[in-house]
């Protein structure tokens, strides 16, 4: 176990909630930046489980710390003997471990689980005496633990323990907290083994167990893994970035005398806060002077503002935005808008009269909690309303802290066919860093990454249901399945009644989800001749034409002219018309209310007054949008002619994703029919909307 992990007199810099209590407490972030700094000396832990139980209380005052010392009574014990290929006793990796959760805030049963997290699997402890001793739930999380394999048996067996993994975080996210933990301490020592190995590992931490970290918000954990890993998979950046930091800490820093300048202005303001300066981790250093290029003392670090109340947030922002100048650009509202991690904050920047431009990040403390430690924070979410409920240990439990993207997963994993198209989609969902939430038309939501698509959306909602379906109404307008979605739209899908309907090849250009993705390469594999064949045939519409033409029915005030009704807006009795002169000296009868009628009066067309005949006949475009089927268009047209009304031209266009489009210009014998005639096409199998053109 290195002196960073176990010895806090090595980083006397406390936070400042923590000089209250007489003691300095260990900061995660600045333990990562003094490992890759240099080498230390390695000291014996004294009193080890007094070390856990100091950093626990500072965040738990009233925990009982007897269940602490008990479980590393057996650790040690039954670890006795056991090394690390670092030359320490074992029990100083379950120590480190524990400390890490410990400094994150969790919760007793989570460190419980964490001291003992390796005797089942490394030791002749058993789970029965694990659940003798300390109860079913610490029990739940060891064997969730145990079951996630050591990733270390080769590269073959990566997607079936990362599979694993993810079956036990679902079941408690708590398992996932004590491994990423567990990787961190490992990465921390990683040193003693070969080259080759450390880079392997540091491979799989990058694709897969970072971007967990960043989903599940355990930032503190994120950003010293991101240092570790590019230590080692970027020698030669590293130590330009290293000697970056380096050179900048001989220089004259101005974030201390921008953070003063804040602290009068808010107190000046009436306004509680604290302001820290806070440090850019290496990872964040490489990546901002690769946009910014050569880097100002100002860009070394960003200034923190934590408040007591959400209302505080944006009083700091307006006081920031006033005595100072912001940079419109660089502001962002996460409390609003929260990422999908949990994570909230409002992000500005302000330019100082000296030239420097200093990032500022404003949130409440409890936010800060939530951001440094994610999941950890939310202590235990099975926590019953009543203490004497019993929970069944072998009844799957339902997270209410699991986010979206955890339960898509959970569902996708499932129907990966097999390990290399699992291990493939994983990295690949893994790497969509924004989520959205649409809402279905029932009243339920869909969380999607961001970027889906229609059909995405689909397959959330329905599963292999979703073969069939063949449109969407976004926001109420009828829209393709191909069309992206956006945060908070309203969608409703369309499912086609024919069960033998599926998708085509192309929706698989448009699906963002694995979850999509998997189940229409699925059911193409399985239906060969249908994927095989073309959708997107270019086809030409079928017209039908009435050998009767019909005349219009409305009379315009002027003399011998020839009156035709707009096909843009397919005026009928009693619609409030407009008449404009045309060429050929014809008058075209508009609905008052149709987009024409001022582009009419824009250039300057003539207009006609026009009234309605006395007769009751009109004639009406309709257009009626189908699932496609045989036989439909003779439906239809039975359909129409039962209302009595003539059909004087029809168009169908190719179907297009399983829909069909149907165009018919009817003569009704009296216009009160219309809303008759609509609703008995509506009722013909198959149909969905019928509207004028």
């Amino acid at each position: 176990m290195s002196a960073e992990a176990t010895n806090p007199e090595a980083h006397p810099e406390a936070r400042p909630e923590l000089r209250r209590r007489g003691r300095s407490r260990l900061d995660l972030r600045r333990l990562g930046r003094a490992a890759l700094l240099g080498p230390t000396s390695r000291d014996r832990l004294p009193d080890a489980i007094g070390h856990v139980a100091e950093a626990h209380r500072a965040h738990h005052p009233d925990a009982d710390m007897s269940i602490l010392r008990r479980a590393y009574l057996l650790a040690e014990s039954s670890h006795r003997g056991q090394m690390r290929k670092s030359g320490e006793p074992y029990i100083t990796h379950p120590l480190a471990v524990t400390l890490i959760l410990a400094e994150l805030g969790a919760e007793t049963t989570t460190l419980t689980a964490s001291l003992l997290h390796d005797t089942v699997e490394d030791t002749d402890v058993t789970l029965d005496q694990v659940r003798a001793e300390f109860g079913d739930e610490v029990c739940f999380i060891v064997d969730g633990v145990t079951k996630v394999e050591k990733i270390d048996y080769g590269a073959a067996a990566e997607p079936e323990t990362f599979r694993k993994m993810l079956v036990a975080t679902g079941n408690d996210v708590r398992v996932m907290s004590i491994k990423l933990a567990d990787r961190l301490h490992n990465m921390r020592t990683l040193g003693v083994m070969r080259p080759e190995k450390q880079a392997r590992i540091a491979k799989v931490t990058r694709d897969v167990l970072i971007p967990l970290a960043e989903r599940l918000g355990v930032q503190a954990l994120k950003t010293e893994l991101e240092d570790l890993v590019f230590a080692i998979l970027h020698p030669e950046e590293y130590e330009s970035t290293r000697a970056l930091i380096a050179a900048h800490a001989g220089e004259r820093d101005p974030l201390p005398g921008i953070a003063d300048s804040v602290r009068t202005v808010l107190r000046e303001a009436g306004i509680a806060a604290e302001v820290q300066v806070r440090p850019r981790h290496f990872v964040s250093v490489h990546r901002i002077s690769r946009t910014r290029g050569e880097l100002r003392g100002s860009d070394f670090g960003r200034i923190l503002i934590l408040v007591g109340e959400n209302a505080d947030c944006y009083g700091v922002l307006g006081e920031l935005h006033t005595c100072f100048t912001p940079v419109v650009s660089e502001f962002k509202d996460f409390i609003a808008t929260p990422k999908f991690n949990l994570y909230q904050s409002l992000h500005t920047a302000v330019a100082t009269p000296e030239g420097y431009v200093a990032e500022v990040i404003v949130r409440t403390r409890q936010m800060h909690r939530v951001a440094e430690a994610g999941v950890v924070a939310l202590g235990n979410p099975y926590a019953t309303a009543t203490p004497d409920a019993a929970a069944d240990p072998d009844e799957e439990r339902v997270d209410p802290t699991r986010p979206g993207w955890l339960s898509r997963l959970l569902d996708w994993q499932q129907s990966a066919p097999d390990p290399d198209t699992f291990w493939t989609v994983l990295r690949a969902e893994l790497a969509q860093d924004r989520e959205i939430t649409v809402f279905r038309a029932d009243g339920g939501t869909l969380g999607l990454p961001a970027g889906a698509s229609c059909i995405d959306a689909a397959y959330a909602q329905h599963g292999e249901a979703a073969h069939g379906c063949i449109g969407a109404r976004v926001n109420g307008r009828l829209t393709s399945l191909s069309s992206s979605l956006s945060d908070g739209d309203t969608v409703q899908l369309l499912l086609a009644q024919d069960a033998s309907s599926g998708p085509s090849a192309e929706w698989l250009d448009h699906a963002r989800t694995p979850a999509a993705r998997i189940a229409i390469s699925s059911w193409l594999d399985s239906h060969p001749d249908r994927a095989m064949a073309t959708t997107s045939a270019a086809r030409a519409p079928l017209s039908v034409v009435g050998v009767r033409g019909g005349g219009a029915n409305a009379v315009a005030d002027l003399p011998d002219a020839t009156v035709r009704l707009a096909g843009c807006c397919t005026p009928v009795p009693p619609d409030a018309v407009a008449g404009f002169l045309v060429r050929g000296g014809a008058v075209t009868v508009h609905r008052v209310q149709c987009a024409a009628v001022a582009q009419m009066r824009a250039v300057g067309r003539t207009s006609v007054a026009v009234h309605w005949r006395a007769t009751a006949d009109c004639r009406v475009t309709l257009l009626a949008e189908s699932f496609g089927r045989p036989h439909l268009l003779a439906d239809l047209t039975e359909a129409i002619a039962r209302e009595g009304v003539e059909v004087v031209s029809a168009t169908v266009e190719p179907p297009v994703e399983g829909r069909v489009r149907h165009t018919y210009t009817l003569q009704l014998p009296d216009a009160a029919g219309l809303p008759a005639l609509m609703r008995a096409m509506r009722d013909v199998p198959g149909v969905y909307d019928v509207s004028r053109a």
